[in-house]
């Protein structure tokens, strides 16, 4: 599936902020099942510096700086990416048990698995915790397929919890999603690859994009797709399969790679510091438009 998706934040202050810097990642990732055959960044103002780099993790980033007074900044991302379905993704690996994944991951030195290790430990965003352990043992029975395992996990989060937008931020911690039972889409990935890890598992956050289907009376609405947050877990030589614990399915053709990490902290797609005072607002607004395939 061809999409040209356009990715625009604006920050409005009450008054003007003199200098910024900032990081951005916004600009979708290459791997086999995904190719991004063009990317544009623009900011205005003009920023003063803005070069691309590569970070830990392989995510492109854009550092950027405005060194001028500005009451506005708007970020706009313009990509075209080729998705491809991921149906034959699980086929090699269907009966391959968690626990025989999980000793390949412990006990094998190949140098793929010890790169792999930064994924099964605690990262800043996702500590360990016995409650993730608990809720997660009742998907992994003993000798159960990974991949059956975490669609299980995967199906219970979906039932579980209630997607709230108006419940947590960025900052809240995860013991109180698990007691609450409520969040977004970025809570239920942490949750998954919390009690992934916490059975010892390697797993990673990933966010992008995922096309949305408007009422059938209607026409797409410019800006309501969405930015989204999915999890993956390794599977030893076979790599990394996707699930979708917001939606309760394996991500296909209409999700689009942006980044991933260890938490939502390595991918976060804008950050940064301002000098200034007064208070600001955001909007942002995201299209995933389909192209026609060329014949």
């Amino acid at each position: 599936m061809n999409y040209k998706i356009t990715h625009k934040t604006e920050y409005s202050y009450t008054h003007p902020v003199n200098l910024c810097y900032n990081e951005a990642r916004l600009t979708p990732r290459n791997f086999a099942y995904q190719a991004c055959s063009d990317s544009q960044f623009t900011v205005e103002p003009e920023p003063k510096e803005c070069r691309a780099r590569k970070d830990f993790f392989g995510n492109t980033v854009y550092y950027f700086t405005i060194q001028q007074p500005h009451n506005q900044l708007t970020i706009t991302v313009t990509s075209h990416v080729d998705v491809k379905g991921r149906e034959r993704q699980r086929d090699f690996a269907e009966h391959l048990s968690w626990e025989a994944a999980h000793r390949r991951l412990h006990t094998d030195l190949d140098p793929e698995i010890l790169e792999i290790h930064q994924y099964i430990l605690k990262s800043s965003m996702i500590p360990v915790m016995p409650e993730l352990h608990d809720y997660a043992e009742k998907s992994f029975t003993n000798g159960r397929p990974l991949l059956e395992a975490v669609e299980d996990l995967t199906a219970r989060l979906y039932a579980d919890f209630t997607y709230d937008p108006g419940f947590t931020t960025i900052a809240t911690p995860l013991v109180d999603v698990l007691k609450h039972r409520r969040g977004v889409c970025q809570d239920f990935a942490h949750l998954g690859i919390g009690c992934l890890r916490a059975l010892g598992l390697a797993a990673r956050y990933v966010s992008g994009y995922i096309e949305t289907d408007p009422p059938t009376d209607q026409k797409p609405l410019a800006g309501a797709d969405a930015s989204h947050a999915w999890f993956s877990v390794y599977l030893p030589q076979f790599g990394w399969v996707d699930f979708d614990p917001t939606n309760n399915q394996i991500p296909t053709d209409r999700h689009i790679t942006v980044a991933w990490g260890r938490d939502y902290a390595d991918v976060t797609p804008l950050k940064g510091v301002v000098f200034g005072s007064g208070t600001h607002e955001l909007t942002v607004a995201v299209d995933c438009e389909r192209i026609a395939e060329s014949s």
